[in-house]
């Protein structure tokens, strides 16, 4: 078999135990195989280090288990090249299920050029992940602290969800903090109200009378003093998005052209993919290691129902969000192509096609410089198709509704419509 490496290293990684296997060309042309074993402690790492250096290793290589692949590629990514493997693309022989058999296969198979690394972001962006992601973390936190608050609520009786629209505006929390203060009266409460919630004082009169005591208070209080904290703690997350985006703001607000994608879903893509699209050479690759289109399974010449690969769940819960919103925006070919597919495909399986066109709008824009998003427009699937295409797919149409076509002398056609 053909040698593509000549000095490779092969690492079965664990949580406490790394262990390593180096292959290098002996004195006599011969293929000599090393191996060691390190603790997962940083002391170690920077060992195991050294000691591929001193085999002059160009390549190591390493299977992908949970985050424990982390910093032992991070160390080793400054001094030689590091490839993070899937584990489904490597299956040890049998009878050998060990951790040296493990790292002795992974070693072969990388030296044989007969595996490719997955998709490791740089630096920069592996900082802006971790910060999109928390910062989402955080947000769907506060999510559920809120609705942790309009529980107690309904424990006690209070119904100012029904009346207020924004349990958390202005006016709620100063009718809360009344509330934990000791505050019962229905009227003083109501006359907290700022702005428009003015107008509706009858009804927050009857919602505020409840049966609110010292349990609620206690719990009411800590809950909003969590929001406090969780919305000072999404300030400073975003803060520090800004500072990690700033070199890369540019291509930011072109993926913001894209309907569905604001600012936030902007970085956060970002984050998951980079914005260097040579890593892969088409939208479909780009699709298809995010797990945003349909499996492939063909066997004896049949095509059979393939599921989509797993890929990463951050990102499609950015694109199912960005999805969401784009099937709400008019006139827009995201629209059309949601509302051609939901009824015969489900509304599950449209969401994620129009997920999937948002994703491979994302690889265009950012494998163009300075390019943007250019609808194609909500009349787009009727447009590809030739006049006369649509003519008789229309006419079809008018015959299975029971209409009579007849054509006139003058080349024209007159439709009857069936009777009431």
């Amino acid at each position: 078999m053909e040698l593509v490496v000549e000095r490779c290293a092969g690492l079965d990684v664990h949580k406490d135990l790394v262990v390593a296997c180096v292959r290098y060309p002996g004195p006599d042309g011969v293929r000599k195989t090393e191996i060691a074993s390190f603790s997962a402690f940083m002391a170690d790492l920077l060992a195991l280090r050294d000691w591929l250096c001193s085999y002059n290793v160009s390549r190591v290589a390493m299977e992908a288990t949970g985050v424990y692949w982390k910093p032992i590629f991070y160390v080793l990514e400054d001094a030689m090249e590091c490839w993070l493997l899937n584990a489904r693309h490597m299956r040890n022989v049998p009878g050998r299920k060990t951790d040296i058999g493990d790292a002795e296969w992974i070693c072969q198979l990388t030296e044989h050029g007969l595996v490719r690394p997955s998709f490791v972001a740089p630096k920069e962006i592996r900082d802006l992940r971790e910060f999109t992601r928390y910062r989402r973390t955080l947000a769907e936190e506060r999510t559920r602290e809120a609705q942790r608050l309009d529980k107690v609520l309904q424990d006690a009786g209070v119904k100012l969800s029904s009346v207020a629209s924004d349990v958390l505006g202005a006016s709620s929390r100063a009718m809360l903090a009344a509330l934990v203060e000791g505050t019962r009266d229905p009227v003083a409460l109501a006359d907290l109200a700022k702005g428009k919630l003015r107008s509706k004082l009858p009804a927050l009169r009857t919602a505020l009378e409840g049966r609110f005591g010292p349990r609620h208070a206690v719990l009411v209080s800590e809950i909003l003093s969590h929001l406090d904290y969780l919305d000072e703690a999404i300030g400073r997350m975003t803060f520090a998005i800004e500072e990690a985006i700033a070199p890369f703001a540019e291509a930011r607000d072109r993926l913001c052209s894209i309907p569905g994608i604001d600012r936030r879903l902007a970085e956060a893509i970002i984050g998951e993919i980079g914005v260097d699209m040579g890593r892969f050479p088409t939208a479909a690759h780009l699709a298809s290691w995010a797990g945003m289109c349909p499996g492939q399974h063909e066997s004896a010449g049949k095509q059979k129902r393939g599921t989509a690969r797993h890929g990463d769940s951050w990102l499609q819960r950015h694109l199912a969000v960005a999805a969401m919103a784009a099937v709400s925006s008019k006139d827009t070919y995201l629209r059309a192509q949601y509302r051609r597919l939901s009824p015969r495909r489900g509304k599950q399986r449209a969401r994620k096609a129009v997920g999937h066109s948002i994703l491979v709008a994302c690889w265009h824009v950012l494998a163009t410089d300075d390019a943007t998003y250019l609808d194609l427009g909500p009349d787009w699937f009727d447009r590809r198709n030739a006049p006369a295409v649509r003519a008789r797919r229309k006419l079809s149409e008018l015959r299975a509704l029971g209409c009579q076509l007849y054509i006139n002398d003058d080349g024209t056609t007159t439709v009857v419509l069936p009777a009431a």
